[in-house]
């Protein structure tokens, strides 16, 4: 009888075994939908940037001096480049996937407010995990560190797949650098925000404990972060300035916020304060480096606020 019973409840221990297990399980398969989204899209974006990077020569090539009527002194005819249509499906095809990196931080905040906390909260499932050994600060860290790890590392390498496929950076097919969606979308800043979209919107969800509510409340913080950083980006390193005669052009790879012309003299001299496109990467780390500063305060918040509403 012994024997019996230890030879049928091997292959149950042996079960238990597999695969993720406890909070993180339960995390994933509550929020299965979600996450089959998820790996959809990345799916999906993965093969779009693999087909654009393919094409990227071709595309550039509408972008080059050109002769009329035909080929002349080394340069192509004007009639073959503009037969050239490639360009406008890479140039599209980067600016979708650019323009989702940048907005990621909507939906996500709006999930994370209204699928991952209030609605667990409002409907009781919450309590429910609570009562069977599992703590309030426990759920909450497994709420937010399963969805963070994916979503970090999913935006992140699908940034490092966007820059990969943009080659060279041509502005003329890619867009400028400094342009806001492009900007984000082709950095960590990308990472930053998601992240922050996510501890807003799980902020919103305790505070409101009502799914509709704390989507939108999640969805009005993300917009607030996003809109704020972008109206305050070019303040947050020092411009350069330079002066010069009438004409003076600090170059396409500048981001130019002021622009100011005196005559004197019949004389006019111009003066351009830019930032240069050297200050990419700095400009990024900063912004980085405040969207997770903010991640950072809304989960302490959260965690706070957990602990004032629960035993």
């Amino acid at each position: 009888m012994t024997a019996t019973l230890t030879a049928t409840s091997t292959p149950a221990d042996r079960r238990t075994t597999r695969g993720p297990r406890g909070l993180v399980w339960a995390v994933l398969r509550v929020h299965q939908t979600a996450l089959v989204f998820w790996v959809l899209a990345l799916t999906a974006a993965t093969a779009g940037l693999i087909w654009l990077y393919s094409v990227a020569d071709e595309a550039r090539r509408a972008y080059v001096p050109c002769a009329e009527p035909i080929a002349a002194d080394g340069l192509p005819s004007c009639a073959s480049i503009q037969a050239i249509t490639v360009d406008d499906y890479y140039s599209d095809g980067i600016s979708l996937i650019t323009t989702t990196l940048s907005w990621s931080i909507f939906p996500v905040a709006a999930w994370a407010g209204g699928a991952l906390i209030a609605r667990e909260l409002e409907n009781g499932t919450a309590r429910l995990a609570w009562t069977q050994s599992v703590s309030p600060v426990r759920w909450l860290a497994a709420k937010l560190a399963v969805p963070a790890v994916l979503l970090a590392a999913g935006t992140g390498a699908i940034v490092l797949l966007n820059r990969w496929a943009q080659t060279d950076g041509n502005a003329n097919v890619v867009g400028d650098w400094y342009g806001p969606d492009v900007f984000v979308g082709t950095g960590p800043a990308a990472v930053g925000y998601v992240l922050a979209g996510l501890a807003l919107g799980a902020l919103a969800g305790l505070l409101l404990r009502r799914a509709l509510p704390a989507a939108g409340v999640g969805l009005a913080a993300a917009l607030l972060l996003y809109n704020v950083l972008e109206r305050y980006r070019e303040d947050l390193l020092p411009t350069v300035t330079r002066t010069g005669p009438e004409g003076l052009d600090p170059g396409r790879s500048a981001w130019t916020v002021a622009w100011a012309s005196t005559g004197e003299g019949g004389v006019t001299t111009v003066e351009v304060t830019f930032h240069p496109g050297s200050h990419f990467w700095p400009l990024q780390y900063i912004e980085t480096g405040i969207a997770l500063t903010v991640a950072v305060a809304a989960t302490l918040a959260a965690f706070a606020v957990l602990r004032r509403r629960t035993p």
